[in-house]
């Protein structure tokens, strides 16, 4: 049952930001809106931003399932740009509210996982290599997202396919040899 209110919720919060802007919206709106009292909106959510969250995550979840590994990330990428396409009134309206970052670390952490399968590589130069691609996407995403999602998904996403391409290889056998030879350099005082 919880799934399905929060599900409920997301859906209300949808439907509402295609009539107003996220700072106009209150947890009374999306409660009268789902036939719910305000106190059960609180039992699943801090507030809107934790609900926005959510819906963002949950989003993400859905369209990369399958598509974390080396081999697929690109579409993983371009899946996620389809669906800011698909989801364009409520991802416009939340950028505009409140610019968060979407979450890609996940696609990332997959594929630079599988890239260290004996696993030599240490887990903090993996999150590392993870986060920077992470800031590269999203920071690609947001721009798109604030000139209005112009130009088609697939060709950002070729795009960046041919300036990334083999580079995750690389950089993770770089960060091995790096790490079999001294500590990293965010690791010493």
């Amino acid at each position: 049952m919880s799934q399905v209110t929060k599900r409920a919720l997301e859906a209300s919060l949808k439907k509402l930001l295609l009539e107003r802007p996220l700072d106009k919206i209150t947890v009374t709106d999306i409660a009268e809106d789902c036939g719910i009292n305000r106190m059960t909106f609180y039992y699943h959510f801090r507030d809107i931003y934790d609900l926005v969250e959510w819906a963002c995550q949950e989003d993400a979840r859905r369209i990369l399932d399958g598509k974390r590994t080396y081999t697929t990330w690109q579409e993983g990428f371009r899946r996620i740009l389809d669906g800011l396409i698909d989801n364009r009134p409520f991802i416009l309206n939340v950028y505009r509210s409140v610019r968060r970052e979407q979450v890609t670390h996940g696609l990332l952490m997959g594929v630079v996982e599988e890239l260290d399968p004996r696993g030599e590589v240490r887990e903090e130069d993996k999150a590392f290599l993870a986060d920077f691609y992470k800031y590269a996407f999203v920071g690609l995403v947001l721009d798109w997202i604030r000139t209005g999602m112009k130009g088609e998904p697939a060709e950002l996403a070729r795009r960046v396919e041919l300036v990334v391409s083999g580079s995750f290889a690389q950089a993770l056998e770089r960060l091995r040899a790096d790490s079999a030879h001294q500590a990293g350099p965010f690791d010493q005082n």
